[in-house]
């Protein structure tokens, strides 16, 4: 999985700046319109505010962080809803991404909004005073796909046919590290024979990395899951895993696996385990603040528009918010650290997770 998303010359991410949309394989809420990034400016205003009522200093810069950035879509549709804000001026922009491809596309992405922009690279800054936001990065993340049988867990590999430079299979064999049955243990999880489920170490280290290298602010996480009780039972005993092409979900061909064909040309993914997510955080000195629905979230944030500002934007809030779709599939959570556990406009709805 790490080398068919991310390998630098034949990784999915690598070769394309862009991979979502109509024309891409999969659609995400950025590719709604700018409506996205506008509500995400409104929370993040607040914050902003929030911060600069207990700040050190009388004018305080504050420091956005996009992880997964892409070409920086999001970030340039929420600049542009900031930019009548007093909060603008005070904005150091970070754009964390992996694909050379996709930053090489940033500046051109956000244009005019280019002198807010303080790095990019394929790491968070090392320390950093503000809000981290992360859409849709930790399901890409790869990971450890393992299978209990009758002798005890094992963890899945893929090999190649003998002879062959192109034809890829499965093999199982004795977990590769330890870190993987402890995860499971930690959850109190018990896998019947014949389940398999996936295993997310980088996305427990991420978490425990956005916090140590966050000093005071919040972090902000949207992506599809579901809290571990939920995925590792018995409605998701194949496991998630799984791929995306032409917004088509790959299909088992032959018995094996859709995520083994064409690999550097189609998505991997899985789905997140938001349990050991927050666990992680909240070893780490994080505050769990919310976890709702993104319906739920929209809808918080939606409350402070006006009339006016709603004009016309119908069609993209229900693709937002559309049960089944984006708006329940869709998960967001949040964390804070220094800031206490203020009642965020994201969260004035209702909080909840269907």
């Amino acid at each position: 999985m790490e080398l068919a998303l991310y390998h630098p010359v034949f990784g999915y991410y690598a070769r394309v700046a862009q991979r979502s949309g109509r024309a891409g394989d999969f659609f995400t809420s950025v590719d709604v319109g700018p409506v996205f990034g506008e509500l995400i400016a409104i929370q993040i205003a607040e914050m902003a505010a929030i911060l600069q009522a207990t700040a050190r200093s009388a004018v305080p810069v504050f420091d956005l962080v996009e992880a997964g950035a892409g070409s920086g879509r999001l970030s340039a549709d929420i600049l542009r809803a900031l930019r009548d804000r007093e909060l603008y001026s005070r904005v150091r922009l970070h754009l964390v991404e992996a694909s050379a491809s996709a930053r090489d596309a940033q500046q051109s992405t956000l244009g005019d909004l280019s002198d807010r922009l303080s790095s990019a690279g394929a790491s968070i800054p090392e320390s950093f005073e503000g809000v981290l936001i992360a859409n849709e990065l930790l399901d890409a993340f790869p990971v450890h796909q393992v299978v209990m049988r009758d002798d005890g867990l094992r963890e899945v590999y893929v090999g190649s046919e003998t002879g062959s430079d192109t034809a890829l299979n499965l093999r199982e064999g004795p977990l590769s590290t330890p870190a993987v049955s402890a995860y499971l243990s930690r959850l109190a999880v018990t896998l019947e024979p014949g389940w398999r489920a996936e295993i997310n170490l980088r996305a427990v280290e991420w978490i425990r990395e956005a916090a140590r290298r966050l000093q005071r602010g919040f972090i902000i996480l949207i992506d599809y899951g579901h809290e571990a009780r939920d995925l590792y039972s018995a409605s998701h005993a194949q496991g998630t895993l799984t791929t995306f092409s032409r917004h088509q979900a790959g299909m088992a061909l032959a018995g094996e696996p859709a995520w083994l064909e064409r690999p550097g040309e189609q998505d991997i993914t899985a789905h997140v385990d938001f349990t050991s997510v927050r666990d992680a955080a909240e070893a780490a000195g994080l505050t769990t603040i919310a976890f709702l629905d993104q319906t739920y979230f929209v809808l918080g944030l939606v409350e402070q528009w006006t009339a006016g500002a709603l004009a016309g934007r119908s069609a993209a809030l229900k693709t937002l918010m559309m049960p089944g779709g984006l708006g329940s599939t869709h998960k967001v959570m949040i964390f804070g650290k220094g800031v206490g556990t203020p009642a965020l406009q994201g969260c004035s709805f209702k909080v909840r997770v269907t």
